[in-house]
């Protein structure tokens, strides 16, 4: 590992963040809310001392382009001295192109909810794997709400798919859960009508949706199209107040969501968080929602490893890594490894807003 930034450190008063959020694609539904809250965490981290007594500021990738076009951006900033550190929103497919360019030379803070596995070193994690996310959901509603048979719809690359067979291998030891089939299609895809058919052909009373951005929006509606609404529910590890709006009331009934933070989460620290956004930026600001606020935990999460190793250098970032704790926008959340540890919850869609319902993963010990 290369632990060049330690000299960096001494010569510049700004710490510089190559900031990966989706701008376009499918995702882009929701890149404003990550902008939004990425801006406020930049104004409260800078308001006090900043990192390390040096003014934070981010440089803004679109995470929607191509996983090569991202990652070619991303390694022009690093090898002309530009940004010093990697955080951001962006799938899976980008993060694996990412790592291929950054690792062992700068930090890089992934905040999305991903798949789990991710143990390259410099690489941090800080968003909801499917051990606490996905699978305590499906035990949930088979326990509360007898639904058992599940068929899983999923774009088609590295998350959906790695998630897919967490829930199979979970499903194969479960007496409660069955997994009955599963459909892959194309990231970007307009047309859902035969997946619908797809589902209603599985005979599962639940779909598992592993779906980004507009793909889940369309996929909503062309499943109440083909009345499924009726007798499946839907569980998704990626829903949010965005996608809500653009489905549509008529076409959240019975739509379920996991994530550690909800903009409706009556936690202390979840309101005062919501207060905060509301006071920056207005009631007509971009839906505070879970993706954004992931970004707000990935440059939150970097102040505080700075401030605890003393330095931005990648060595000193990771023996500083483990259990840290602080409180956040989640609650208290603590690292273990390389991944950020946080309470996770389930809502159910009542119209265009989500009512949390139940508490999946409790906080993690200290």
């Amino acid at each position: 590992m290369r632990g060049t930034t330690a000299l960096v450190d001494q010569r510049r008063e700004s710490l510089d963040v190559a900031f990966v959020i989706p701008l376009s694609g499918p995702a882009g539904i929701f890149g404003p809310s990550c902008e939004a809250c990425g801006e406020l965490a930049v104004n409260e981290i800078n308001s006090t001392s900043g990192v390390l007594t040096r003014e934070l500021r981010l440089h803004v990738v679109d995470g929607g382009q191509t996983p090569e076009r991202v990652a070619r951006d991303v390694a022009a900033l690093v090898r002309a001295g530009a940004v010093e550190a990697v955080a951001g929103w962006h799938i899976s497919a980008v993060r694996q192109r990412i790592d291929q360019v950054v690792a062992g030379r700068v930090p890089y803070v992934y905040s999305t909810l991903y798949e789990g596995g991710e143990r390259t070193e410099g690489v941090f994690l800080t968003g909801e794997t499917p051990d606490r996310q996905v699978l305590p959901a499906l035990e949930w509603m088979a326990c509360k709400l007898g639904v058992q048979s599940w068929c899983i719809v999923g774009d088609d690359y590295v998350w959906p798919r790695a998630s897919a067979r967490v829930a199979r291998r979970f499903a194969r030891s479960s007496p409660l859960v069955q997994v009955l089939d599963e459909v892959f299609v194309p990231l970007g895809t307009e047309d859902f009508s035969s997946a619908a058919r797809f589902v209603s052909h599985s005979g599962a009373h639940g779909v598992l949706m592993f779906l980004v951005g507009s793909d889940a929006v369309r996929f909503n509606r062309a499943f109440v199209a083909a009345d499924l609404d009726q007798r499946c529910v839907r569980l998704s590890p990626l829903m949010e107040e965005n996608m809500l709006l653009a489905s549509g009331a008529e076409n959240t009934r019975d739509l379920y969501a996991t994530s550690g933070f909800f903009e409706t989460l009556a936690t202390s620290s979840g309101l005062d968080f919501s207060r905060r956004y509301v006071e920056r930026f207005g009631y007509t600001a971009p839906a505070l929602n879970s993706m954004g606020e992931s970004c707000y935990e990935a440059l939150t999460f970097m102040a505080r490893l700075a401030e605890r190793a003393g330095s931005i250098d990648l060595e000193r970032l990771c023996a500083a890594a483990d259990d840290l704790a602080y409180e956040s926008p989640r609650g208290v959340v603590r690292m273990a490894g390389n991944h950020l540890l946080q309470s996770v919850y389930l809502a159910r869609a009542e119209g265009l807003e989500f009512d949390v319902i139940a508490q999946l993963a409790g906080p993690p010990r200290s």
